[in-house]
């Protein structure tokens, strides 16, 4: 799998690996995200090359990801395990990192985990937060969906069990603006991120800290 990477006159540019399509500003340098026999498959972006490999986030940065649920061979409700327990663990398990708003948009509990015996085990959230990175303050954002048999497994890539973007910035005025740009610009097979969350068709959903 190649990156593909377009050019614009904006501060930005489109970049391409496979199914996936993120927006990036033109000082960071994308690579694609995981190794070649690695389950993930997607796009990683920052001004350092490696910055998402280290144990803590990096000062800025995105990374656009999806699993290969036919290469892992694990029942759909790992997914969901991961969506709900391991896959921001790079920026919510660091002790410099905060969640300041936490939006569940669909919340199915598998049947094994105590949930209807017709669930269709998926999770759909939105989120954002700070982090101090070496000694800077920044500002991040994430989306994360395990689409399970529900609605989102209609829409992106057929065979991904998960889904996860996020996007770090250091704090500015305009860090807000940005990282919600970051996010919504992302696409998984054509389908954008607010097009995922749309096809979640939520009845109701929960939110934890300030709006």
């Amino acid at each position: 799998m190649d990156l593909v990477i377009r050019e614009s006159p904006s501060p930005f540019q489109v970049v391409s690996a496979g199914p996936v399509t993120a927006m990036i500003p033109d000082a960071w340098r994308p690579q694609l995200a995981g190794a070649s026999d690695d389950p993930r498959r997607g796009i990683v972006a920052s001004p350092r090359p490696g910055a998402w490999a280290a144990d803590r986030p990096p000062v800025e940065g995105l990374a656009a990801m999806w699993v290969d649920g036919t290469e892992v061979g694990v029942p759909s409700d790992y997914y969901y395990l991961a969506a709900t327990t391991t896959a921001l663990d790079l920026i919510t398990s660091s002790k410099r990192c905060s969640s300041s708003r936490h939006r569940v948009i669909v919340d199915h509990v598998p049947a094994y985990a105590r949930g209807v015996p017709d669930s269709p085990g998926d999770f759909v959230a939105r989120g954002n937060g700070t982090c101090i990175v070496r000694d800077q303050l920044t500002r991040w954002a994430y989306f994360v969906a395990a689409p399970g048999y529900g609605p989102v497994r209609e829409v992106g890539i057929p065979s991904s069990g998960l889904y996860v973007v996020v996007a770090v910035m250091p704090e500015s005025p305009r860090a807000h603006f940005l990282l919600g740009r970051l996010l919504e610009r992302t696409e998984f097979n054509g389908a954008s991120v607010p097009e995922m969350i749309a096809a979640a068709r939520p009845l109701t959903f929960s939110v934890i800290g300030p709006i």
